[in-house]
């Protein structure tokens, strides 16, 4: 498999003949291109709904791609338990000894008879333990438990983060941010407990209304920043009413103590720990690996699970508006059951950014992979730009004919036969799908092969704790003070010196902003030769002087998204540490200014990754694993382009010498038949020469025995007829055979030349435009720290 797998191709199973009850020899080759227009996969337990896609899932991992996956039932965390050995020790671990007690036979007994099992059905489908460990190899896999520290935690503030500079959301999009605002409003709501109608509902307006205000002007907002916001709105009307009309304060205090309860509750603080939600960090690793990122939500209430996964498409939506157009598949995004989040009628959080992943996702690459055992609450309308429809056993008739009548609405204007579809769903035994595709005239019906991983079942937590027990790292340590300082008031600032807020992570202990400086800039980097011409703007966190109050910005900070991190202002009851009196000066911020731009010319110069084919430069602050990302979908791209050239220079000869060997096959077969009737009439004739000889005198004998020898020469120049056949197909097969070996030959080189390791890199310095360093934005940065049992202050920023 390995050339199909390096071109894109993917081995989901064989093609199934339910007449004969028998399987193609060769195997089902899925184009990864297909995936683009996106799948649907429906079918009741025990199908083979969640092997197949987790089959898709491993075929693109294998061919570098990577996937996000929702996972609302623990099936899909079955992606972990692969075994290269295949030996029973491998298995023993998860082995369900309650299922070996039931069977009657030890769990040591059940792992071996699991590992031959799996041995067997890898080998009848042509795969091995050593296409398992380039499985293992190709990708990361993590399971991430929101709201639990079972798996690796995800924290969900960076949702209420505006969109970072220079997206396609940033600004240039106002219809994209508002459906990503209302989103994550509804989702918010849910988790209250309150069920919020986007055009109706006063509570759902006020806080669009309050994020809005907040993103205009690049502010992010935790909850505590909501919830303050509530209480003390940053406008004063609401449409053309004032707020008090609108919302009453003692209204808006119940909104507000509603959302503390949340914040305030035992088993909240888990959801703002771990990782932020990133998705090219849930897509890549820090050194551009792919990843297979387990989004694991069975733990979860009802409202708690629709306000993660709209949390998480409405990043989703945010981090595909920030990627370049293309035709080739890019990355995956997976969810198992969307029962309750795609329904027909309703209009839940997660369906309006789900319904803009169906509708927009393709032109960036992003494939879309949804299923369900539910084929009734489902939105067909919705689902209409789905290319592909996996259609598996179905429980009753009445969910086979839904299907078909969503088919139909989903299909409509495309060539659809309902009664051929009819006639092929009514056989569907388990693990065979039918496969319905846009692009092809008719369905075909197919086995899924054996799935490289052990299907194991659902993963409880404690299961999940042990597959993740080696992942979790261990939390960075902080910044520790030398000693207390007594916190002060809020100091005034004079006109022209500006300030901001560190957002502060919650937590115990007397809080105390302290003072720090923040600026701005944007960068040319420019360079001919090396293909660069980019614009780039940074964020730098100074420490102001002790004794001068100067910044060191040879000591300062980068700040990738400094928007994500700003609070709309301090938290109440905070102290302030001293400011310098310098920093209180707008002349000196000036100055600080032009001292920026000469320490940036002088140590700005970026080091950039350059190939020369494909010709691709890094990008300046772009990381090598994302550039490693760019350059692997890039050579994605050029392999397409190239295999499509591949197939179009052969495909008219090999469907020439297709046509021909049946005509081949076809005079063979007419030959030989006419051999053997000319054989058969031989034996009669000759026979019946002896009986005349024997009862019709010489001349009856004479007569027959001359036409017994006629057929006997015409047997003979039968017999050289079907030689001739015979030679003429040989030689057509071994042309044919010749071709497929020269295609094949190609590919190994197209394969061998798009091998990442194979290109070369090499590094570039470039040094930023003097005169094109711009300065924007200067100010006091005021950095919160929290007082500790020990009585030392440490750093409580989210930065």
């Amino acid at each position: 498999m390995s050339d199909f797998e390096k071109l894109g191709a993917f081995y989901i199973g064989r093609e199934y003949d339910p007449k004969a009850d028998a399987l193609s020899p060769e195997p089902l080759m899925y184009d990864s291109r297909d995936l683009t227009t996106h799948a649907v996969c429906v079918g009741m337990t025990g199908s083979g709904k969640t092997g197949l896609c987790i089959s898709l899932l491993e075929e693109a991992a294998l061919d570098g791609i990577p996937a996000l996956v929702v996972d609302p039932k623990g099936d899909i965390a079955n992606l972990m338990l692969t075994f290269p050995g295949l030996t029973p020790a491998e298995f023993r671990p998860w082995i369900d000894v309650g299922e070996a007690a039931r069977k009657g036979v030890s769990p040591d007994d059940l792992a071996a008879k699991t590992a031959e099992t799996w041995q067997k059905g890898l080998a009848e489908w042509g795969e091995d333990g050593e296409r398992i460990q380039r499985f293992r190899e190709s990708v990361d896999i993590a399971i991430y438990t929101p709201g639990s520290t079972a798996g690796l935690p995800l924290s969900i503030l960076r949702s209420f983060a505006p969109p970072a500079t220079g997206s396609a959301l940033a600004g240039s999009d106002p219809a994209g941010t508002r459906d990503r605002i209302s989103a994550a409003v509804s989702g918010l709501l849910g988790l209250v407990g309150i069920t919020a109608d986007p055009l109706k509902s006063r509570e759902h307006i006020l806080l669009s209304a309050i994020i809005d205000a907040a993103w205009s002007k690049g502010n992010a907002l935790d909850l505590a920043g909501l919830i303050g916001a509530i209480q003390k709105p940053p406008f004063e009307k609401v449409g053309v009413f004032d707020v008090e009309t609108f919302y009453p304060a003692k209204d808006r205090l119940e909104l507000a103590m509603a959302i503390h309860n949340l914040l305030a509750s035992p088993g909240f603080g888990v959801w703002l720990e771990g990782e932020a939600l990133d998705i090219q960090r849930l897509l890549f690793t820090a050194e551009g690996k792919p990843r297979i990122s387990i989004v694991s939500i069975a733990h979860l209430t009802d409202a708690e699970r629709m306000f993660v996964v709209t949390l998480l498409l409405n990043e989703l939506v945010a981090w595909m508006r920030r990627q370049s157009g293309t035709a080739a598949l890019r990355a995956l995004f997976y969810m198992d059951e969307i029962c309750g989040y795609f329904p027909p009628t309703a209009m839940p959080s997660s369906k309006l950014p789900m319904l803009t992943l169906m509708k927009q996702a393709r032109a960036f690459g992003l494939g879309v992979v949804l299923a369900t055992q539910n084929p009734v609450d489902l939105d067909y309308k919705g689902l209409s730009n789905a290319g592909t429809w996996f259609i598996g056993r179905l429980q009753t008739e009445r969910d086979q004919q839904r299907v078909i009548d969503g088919l139909s609405s989903a299909l409509a204007g495309a060539d659809f036969d309902r009664a051929m579809l009819e006639k092929l769903m009514a056989g569907i035994s388990p693990r065979v799908f039918l496969m319905r595709k846009v692009s092809e005239d008719q369905p075909l019906l197919f086995r899924t092969r054996w799935a490289l991983s052990y299907l194991r079942g659902p993963l409880t937590l404690p299961e999940i704790t042990r597959l993740m027990e080696g992942r979790k790292s261990a939390a960075p340590a902080v910044p520790v003070a030398t000693q207390a300082t007594a916190p002060a008031a809020r100091p005034v600032l004079p006109a022209g010196v500006q300030e901001v807020f560190l957002a502060a992570k919650p937590g115990a202990g007397e809080l105390v902003y302290r003072p720090r400086l923040v600026a701005t800039a944007e960068l040319h980097y420019a360079d001919k030769p090396a293909g660069v011409d980019a614009w780039t703007k940074v964020a730098l966190l100074a420490p102001l002087g002790d004794s001068d109050g100067a910044p060191a910005w040879s000591e300062a900070t980068a700040v990738p998204n400094l928007d994500s991190i700003v609070a709309a202002g301090p938290v109440d009851g905070a102290g302030f540490a001293d400011l310098p009196a310098a920093a209180l000066n707008a002349k000196n911020h000036a100055d600080w200014g032009r001292s920026l731009a000469t320490h940036l010319y002088q140590s700005g110069a970026v080091e950039l990754l350059s190939c020369r084919t494909p010709k691709l430069t890094s990008n300046p602050g772009e990381s090598e694993g994302d550039f490693r990302t760019r350059l692997a979908h890039a050579l994605r791209e050029y392999r397409d382009e190239q295999v499509a050239k591949l197939r179009e220079r052969h495909a008219a000869k090999l469907r020439s010498l297709d046509d021909r060997l049946r005509g081949a096959q076809n005079r063979v077969a007419r030959e030989q038949s006419q051999y053997s009737q000319r054989k058969l009439d031989t034996v009669i004739n000759i026979g019946t020469s002896v009986l005349g000889a024997i009862f019709g005198g010489r001349s009856m004998a004479t007569t027959r025995a001359g036409s017994a020898a006629r057929s006997a020469g015409r047997v003979f120049g039968e017999r050289g007829d079907v030689a001739r056949a015979g030679e003429s197909l040989e030689t057509l097969t071994a042309e044919r055979d010749g071709l497929l070996r020269q295609i094949e030959q190609e590919a190994g080189e197209l394969t061998e030349s798009l091998d990442p390791a194979r290109i070369v890199r090499t590094r570039v310095s470039i040094a930023p435009r003097k005169s094109d360093i711009g300065i924007g934005r200067i100010a006091i940065a005021w950095e919160p720290w929290r007082t500790a049992a020990d009585g030392f202050p440490r750093s409580a920023s989210t930065l």
